[in-house]
């Protein structure tokens, strides 16, 4: 049985991707997670950023890209929005959900760390899973292979 992640690709105005670094792990990622019983993909995508960097977007700002697969066991249902960033500042993004820490026990942020891309740079810090995603999006055909050993 494949699992579900939801997400949202968040640009700014330059056309920048909006990338969370994954606390603990060497990848960047779009804000995702999986919904929670009886929420839809849409309504999963908007908790999801909200709890991973504090953004609240409208509903109806979201474009949905539809269900696609991700992982062996795991299908991604992606949305794309356009965030005006006169009135948001990337310093102001906060993650509000929390794992236990394996070494040392305490609450730790899923994201640490936030920061636009370019299309060109997705590839080196993303996930090959995720590049190869949205290198099937409209927009992202262009993006280059990843370097040797991502």
């Amino acid at each position: 049985m494949k699992t579900l992640s939801c997400g949202v690709l968040i640009f700014n105005p330059l056309g920048q991707l909006l990338l969370a670094h994954a606390t603990g792990q060497r990848h960047w990622d779009v804000p995702k997670g999986g919904p929670d019983e009886g929420e839809s993909p849409r309504a999963a995508a908007l908790r999801e950023v909200r709890e991973e960097t504090g953004i609240v977007l409208a509903a109806d700002a979201l474009e949905d890209l539809g269900c696609m697969a991700y992982r062996p066991r795991k299908d991604l249902h992606l949305f794309r929005t356009l965030l005006d960033t006169r009135e948001f500042d990337i310093a102001d993004c906060r993650c509000t959900s929390f794992f236990t820490h394996p070494v040392t026990g305490l609450p730790t942020p899923e994201v640490d760390r936030f920061r636009w891309v370019d299309m060109p740079e997705i590839p080196a810090l993303a996930a090959r899973s995720m590049t190869v995603v949205l290198r099937q999006l409209p927009g992202f055909e262009a993006m280059p292979e990843a370097a040797p050993g991502r």
